[in-house]
């Protein structure tokens, strides 16, 4: 950080009465609050970041509605990294540096995470609700990263459950990308099969911002797999998906909660049903659950003509959860005691969904959802594969 352009902002932040005191946090400032995300917002997994940062104005525009958190308002501020994790570092030193964000919140994607989160550990910034399931922001030892989703592994591992319990699959194949998110879903897939002595029918990858699969399709489909894992983003996904179908490889198509469901599903259009999606957050739709309920009533105050579904809903629950730590962190919040309030507090209940955290523990949520796209494009959750689903 530049320290004359921190002492500038401090001595400014001071006459205005800023906390009090020159000493406050960047970000921090009599009336507002101000967060950071760098995520895809343009380019092929741009309904991901979009998505994101949806569900993260809804939820601040919400708390902002009722006054904000202790008189101050919430603001985001959005750049566009294309899932590149170059643009992803530039980004995130610009935050920090120059935007003098409080934290850092709804980052997405797991090459551009690891480029962007030993920046925000290295300035001591919060790193709040990464969109990705990757094991190394799970480190107890990253005090600033705060995790809501549960893992890829968790998800890899449900997925060879229903795939050989409820199907009874011997033969599994997998799509992946050829990155760090790619081999993080590879080794997780590994790991499940190698628990039940069984192993990887075939591989195939494409590279990342790509939709370049038909080399792996060709690959795969020498296999004759009974089922297609896939590890990617929804325009690679949808892309393989239609072209197997096309050249009749009948497998069962499932993909990781990273795909961006919805848009997945727009892109398949009639080629989506049966596609299995699996989830860390729960079902949009369901209104019953109270957290859901508040969502999209917070969604539609933001944007009449948004559609609910799980990215914005993810986005939505890190603002919540971000809000929640915010008023436990005091009436002059700090980047520290914003983090000790989430250690501090234990446990979150947004509303039937309940977040836990603790010693060691930086992962709010564990649970992995079932969902498989109907004919008409929507998606039903279901607890086990094959039957009624």
């Amino acid at each position: 950080m530049n320290l004359n352009r921190y002492c500038a902002v401090a001595a400014l932040g001071l006459g205005l009465g800023l906390a009090g005191s020159a000493l406050a946090d960047p970000g921090v400032t009599a009336d507002k609050i101000v967060f950071g995300q760098s995520a895809a917002l343009d380019g092929p997994a741009s309904a991901l970041g979009q998505g994101m940062r949806l569900g993260l104005l809804a939820a601040f525009e919400e708390a902002n509605a009722k006054g904000g958190v202790n008189g101050r308002m919430l603001e985001l501020i959005s750049k566009d990294d294309g899932y590149e994790p170059e643009r992803a570092i530039e980004n995130t030193k610009a935050l920090i540096e120059q935007d003098q964000v409080f934290a850092l919140i709804g980052p997405v994607g797991t090459p551009t995470s690891k480029a962007a989160q030993p920046i925000a550990t290295e300035a001591a910034v919060p790193f709040v609700g990464p969109f990705t399931g990757a094991g190394f922001l799970r480190d107890p030892a990253l005090k600033n990263v705060i995790n809501l989703r549960g893992t890829y592994d968790a998800e890899t591992e449900a997925w060879i459950e229903h795939l050989t319990k409820d199907l009874g699959y011997k033969t599994i194949a997998i799509l992946y990308q050829d990155d760090s998110f790619g081999r993080a879903g590879l080794s997780g897939v590994q790991k499940a099969l190698e628990k039940r002595g069984m192993a990887l029918a075939a591989e195939g990858t494409y590279q990342r911002n790509t939709v370049a699969v038909k080399t792996a399709l060709l690959e795969i489909r020498k296999a004759e797999p009974e089922a297609v894992v896939i590890v990617g983003a929804y325009r690679p996904a949808a892309e393989f998906i239609k072209v197997a179908r096309k050249v009749k490889l009948d497998a069962t198509f499932v993909n990781i909660s990273f795909v961006g469901s919805l848009a997945l599903a727009k892109e398949l259009g009639s080629e989506g049903a049966g596609v299995v999606v699996t989830q860390v957050v729960p079902f949009p739709w369901d209104t019953t659950i109270p957290a859901v309920a508040a969502y999209q009533e917070a969604l539609k105050a933001h944007d009449p003509a948004a559609e609910p579904e799980f990215v914005s809903l993810e986005g939505y629950l890190v603002g919540r959860l971000a809000i929640a730590a915010l008023e436990q962190s005091g009436a002059e919040p700090t980047r520290q005691s914003f983090l000790d309030a989430v250690y501090g507090t234990g446990s979150f209940d947004l509303g039937g969904v309940t977040l836990t955290y603790g010693p060691g523990d930086n992962q709010g949520m564990d649970r992995v959802f079932l969902t498989v796209i109907q004919p008409d494009g929507s998606f039903k959750a279901v607890e086990t594969l094959g039957g009624s689903s």
